[in-house]
């Protein structure tokens, strides 16, 4: 049997598994082999996994909530440690907005449904305004650079992440009044069909032994990582370099307290008319995978 797992840029841990041997190596005692399947887009990893295009994907925090909440049965494999220094929102250091407060009547460019959505929605609401009324979220346009945008003063605020957050700090013209991690957690979070989950965990721990091993060789090669990425991605090597300094390169179980985390993201996403309905997501903790997935990540690298 193949198992599919899919990959898109967003997720550093899968993108830099598609590019190592690890998944085979693990599966094969198993009687399986693996395969990638790429795409775009990380908001559709649920849609994937319910039409059984892949069998295994990981995002940040809001897609499979918005999953869950399309009817999609998902359970929660592991997460990875919590990434602070992952993202920010970007201001104009010289122009009006100092405070969140003062994004009202403006509009932010982020990835609409990935965990920036998660991110603006929640530092909104402690703040006393509302995602998609008091601000305007937008998705950026390919090719577009939001970094000039800010400075011409089309745009309020713009979350960035990865070697753009990198270069953009590196410019000095900026303002951070929302880090990551002095909002969310902001993890990495791998999920899988409740089939899947139930009638081959030792599978899953498979998959996160690889995912384990991927993320040891992105610590210990960072140089070589970062080529990887800005041949790929585009943005320069030395960005790419920082980007991935930054992230913890750990993985965790899911464990009910991870869930909490989800319950309250999507307390929030309901509460903004981001998901139609009030979700329940104890159901994703699947209590029976822990175990497995500790052993796994347990395992020497």
């Amino acid at each position: 049997m193949t198992i599919t797992l899919g990959v898109h840029a967003g997720n550093p841990s899968l993108y830099y598994l598609a590019r190592l041997p690890y998944l085979d190596e693990e599966l094969a005692p198993l009687g399986e082999t693996g395969a990638f399947h790429h795409y775009a887009d990380g908001t559709r990893t649920g849609a994937l996994l319910a039409d059984g295009t892949i069998d295994f994907g990981g995002t940040g925090s809001t897609p499979p909530i918005t999953a869950q909440a399309a009817g999609h049965d998902l359970v929660y494999a592991a997460v990875s440690a919590p990434r602070p220094d992952h993202g920010a929102l970007l201001v104009l250091d010289s122009g009006p907005v100092r405070t969140v407060v003062d994004l009202k009547g403006g509009t932010v460019v982020l990835g609409v449904g990935s965990w920036q959505t998660h991110l603006l929605a929640k530092a909104l609401h402690a703040q006393g305004l509302t995602y998609g009324e008091d601000v305007t979220p937008a998705r950026p346009v390919p090719g577009e650079d939001q970094a000039r945008r800010l400075r011409a003063g089309e745009i309020a605020g713009w979350i960035a992440q990865g070697a753009e957050l990198a270069a953009a700090r590196r410019s000095g013209e900026f303002r951070e009044p929302v880090r990551t991690g002095d909002v969310i957690t902001d993890r990495s979070v791998f999920f899988t069909r409740r089939d899947v989950a139930t009638e081959r965990p030792e599978v899953v721990a498979a998959i996160v032994t690889a995912l384990r091993r991927a993320d040891a060789w992105v610590a210990a090669n960072p140089v070589e990582a970062a080529a990887i990425a800005a041949g790929e991605l585009g943005g320069a090597a030395a960005d790419w370099q920082t980007a991935l300094a930054a992230l913890p390169w750990r993985l965790e179980p899911a464990t009910v307290e991870f869930v909490a985390e989800q319950q309250e993201a999507a307390d929030i996403l309901h509460g903004v008319g981001f998901i139609d309905s009030p979700l329940t997501l104890a159901d994703a903790h699947l209590p029976a995978l822990e175990a497995p997935v500790v052993a796994a990540l347990a395992k020497a690298v």
